[in-house]
């Protein structure tokens, strides 16, 4: 019987860090724990193959170590193996949202503003500093316990598909399927703006967290092409076709702001600032909720 290929470990050609464990894998490389040598801290590093790298790999490095944010990941450093290019980050010791909510199989309405306050002020620092994540999911927001909460601290995480104002407009079709807002799907004029569509998929994030299913995705079991899926979903999006579960109790103020996030045009869909100035959002918001998270009340 075949056994799996051994993971890498390029840390030992470094003489900085150790590998400690394995964080996981995917088509853009693989993840490790790492432990510093003369200091022992921790950190999680992406290792990417130097002949993969590409404008999204440059992107992602220029965008992400600009960022100093208590609800960003901390970029760390890069550096060089002989095969590999390596980002060390901070590491997040509670896993990723995505696997809190499906955990739990959906979110309390209380607990569901608690990340999304933070989220948006994660978001909304970004785009301060002129970056757009393009990218917003659950996958991609990463959770750190802290002794004496009664909730971890929300933090984004990848900034692969990261775009900065400086650069040029967003043109690319990038991101992941389920929270792609409909303007980047049609991309009619050739661009869009990066930080609206952000607002969309942190609209998707909210109705994931408060009803622990995507808004737009087709039936389970609706056998169908990737192109006919995607036409599908477009539609839905265009319509408002989604259901919001009578059988999950949700406030209204938080449908209202749901539904404002969840306009299909761009220029119609609420702003960072009016998110922030909504009566739903502001509920029970801790005033170091972008510093240190205490304060938290659910």
């Amino acid at each position: 019987m075949a056994t799996a290929a051994a993971e890498p470990d390029p840390l030992r050609e470094t003489g900085r860090y150790e590998r400690v464990q394995s964080l996981g894998k995917g088509a853009f490389g693989f993840v490790q724990l790492g432990r510093k040598l003369h200091n022992n801290e921790l950190a999680a590093i992406k290792f990417l193959k130097r002949s993969d790298v590409n404008k999204y790999v440059e992107s992602e490095i220029l965008n992400h170590s600009m960022l100093r944010h208590p609800h960003v990941i901390q970029f760390k450093e890069v550096f060089l193996t002989s095969d590999y290019i390596c980002i060390a980050m901070e590491y997040a010791t509670g896993g990723s949202l995505f696997q809190y909510v499906q955990q739990q199989a959906r979110l309390k309405e209380a607990v569901a503003r608690w990340f999304f306050q933070q989220l948006v002020i994660g978001v909304d620092y970004c785009h301060k500093r002129g970056v757009a994540n393009r990218d917003i999911k659950l996958e991609n927001t990463l959770l750190q316990k802290v002794d004496g909460l009664p909730l971890p601290l929300l933090k984004i995480c990848d900034f692969g598909y990261s775009k900065a104002d400086m650069r040029s407009a967003a043109k690319s079709k990038v991101g992941t399927l389920t929270y792609m807002a409909p303007e980047v799907l049609v991309n009619r004029d050739g661009k869009y703006d990066g930080k609206v569509a952000d607002i969309w998929s942190c609209g998707v994030m909210l109705y994931v967290m408060f009803y622990g299913r995507y808004p737009f995705e087709v039936p389970a079991g609706a056998a169908m092409p990737k192109a006919t899926e995607i036409l599908s979903m477009l539609d839905n999006m265009v319509r408002q076709r989604y259901e919001l579960p009578t059988k999950v109790e949700i406030s209204d103020l938080g449908k209202d702001l749901l539904k404002k996030m969840l306009l299909p045009d761009p220029k119609e869909r609420i702003t960072l600032e009016e998110v922030m100035k909504h009566p739903w959002f502001t509920t029970n918001l801790p005033p170091e909720v972008g510093r240190t998270g205490v304060g938290i009340r659910v």
